[in-house]
This record gives C-alpha cells, structure tokens and sequence, in this order.
C-alpha cells in the first residue's frame, strides 16, 4: 500500500529529514505512483486532488495479513493485517455482520469526528490484533494512522523533496522519493493531522526522536521513543457539523 499526503494535509515531522538524502518529489508528474505501478502491475491509484494519493494491490501479499482498501462517504481507507476483536467492535459500532476491519475503521473515525465522547487513543487502543491503516477523510481534507503496539506490519514514513509526507508497507517505494529521509512508523503510536503523531499506549506522554543510523554511519530519519519524562496535554479529534468549527483546528 502507498500513501502520498501534501503537507498542507500531513506534515512530516522535522525529524525524518536527513542531510545526506537525495530527494524526490514523489507527486511531481505522478513519479512514486509509477514506480508503484511498475512494482506491482495490477495495482488500483487514488487521485485525491491537491492532497495528494492513495494506491494499492493484492499482489505479493502476505496471506496472514491481506490488504483491504474502502470508501465511504468520502473516507478512503486502507487496511492491512486482521483485527482479534471484531464481533466487539461491529457490535460497539452497530455494523452489519458482513463488514470487515477496513469498514471498522471508517466507522471508528467517523464516530470519533462526528460524536464520539472519546479521545483518540482509546478508539485506536481499542483495536486488537496485527494492524497498520491509512485514512484519509476529504471532506475535511485529514488523515488518520496508525500501526499496532508490536508493529506486527511493515510500515514506513518518510518526507520527500517536498516536504510531502509518504507512507509505505513497502522500504523500497518511500526510499525511492523520500533517500533517507524515512522511518519505520513508530509502533503503538498514530497521527492526525490536526494532532500529529502520538503515542495510543501512553498518550499522556510526548514523543522524542532518536536519530538512526545506518551501516555505513549516515543518519537515516529517526525512530520515536515515548518520552517518560514529559507530559502533554490531552486534546480530541476535530468534530464537524453544527457542533464545530473543524476548520479552526489548523
């Protein structure tokens, strides 16, 4: 799966940059969707305007942890690996016998947005299993991420010549824009874009970056280590409608 969000939706910390990368613009006349494409030739691409894109495909999959892509009013998701816990959450949610976990997912964050009196953390906390998901809501123009606390699938972030933020299950696709300039995407951890990145297991503590390093001594971004010394303030998810202005949230 792929994910290319401008930074003007997703903006990519300050601490992915690396000074030895060579850059690329991964929306720059499509050039990261081709490259996926190529990849994997029955793939599915997802124009989202200025935003950005989402692609996707079946292809070279693991089985015990299947890819699943959906739109609902406007929410695209996708989804990869499987959810323990999901007779609870359809009945938590009030959804049909015959959805999945990416259907979960969109109806989780579209709870959150709209009414749901709970932070966040405790929503994605709530998912159980072996799991990363991309969501990105254009009816307000927001992403919502995540990946499980054992980091049990591949999922990378970087920031490309841009400053753009890109997000792959797939090393090879986020350094062919992003050099160096990425990541494993912190485990436990999700990010919005009205809140950033932040950590579901402890979300009353701040994330601190760790500077990596490679082989040959170079940095390549940072990992993100929840910092136990530090505390930050709880904030919720951005509402629509009547009840909000979600606009100001920017």
């Amino acid at each position: 799966m792929l994910a290319v969000f401008d930074k003007s939706v997703g903006k990519s910390p300050e601490a992915l940059q690396s000074p030895q990368s060579n850059l690329v613009s991964a929306l720059k006349d499509g050039f990261l969707a081709k490259h996926f494409s190529s990849d994997y030739p029955g793939s599915v691409t997802i124009n989202l305007g200025s935003s950005g894109l989402l692609a996707y495909s079946l292809d070279k999959q693991n089985p015990l942890l299947p890819r699943l892509f959906a739109v609902v009013d406007d929410i695209f998701c996708l989804f990869q690996g499987h959810i323990e816990n999901v007779a609870m959450l359809k009945q938590q949610y009030g959804l049909s016998k015959t959805a999945n976990e990416v259907i979960i997912v969109i109806e989780a964050y579209r709870t959150l947005r709209d009414r749901g009196p709970y932070p966040p953390d405790q929503v994605v906390r709530d998912f159980q299993g072996k799991f990363a998901f991309i969501l990105f809501d254009s009816s307000c123009q927001a992403t919502f991420f995540a990946a499980d606390p054992d980091g049990s699938v591949p999922f990378y972030w970087g920031t490309d010549a841009d400053g753009n933020l890109v997000l792959s299950d797939d090393t090879e696709t986020v350094t062919k824009s992003c050099g160096k300039s990425y990541a494993p995407f912190p485990k436990g951890c999700f990010f919005t874009t009205s809140g950033g990145l932040r950590s579901f297991e402890h979300p009353l503590n701040e994330l601190k970056p760790v500077p990596r390093v490679d082989s040959s001594g170079q940095i390549c971004g940072a990992n993100f280590k929840v910092d136990a010394e530090v505390k930050k303030e709880t904030s919720s998810m951005p509402r629509v409608g009547s009840a909000a202005n979600w606009s100001a949230t920017y």
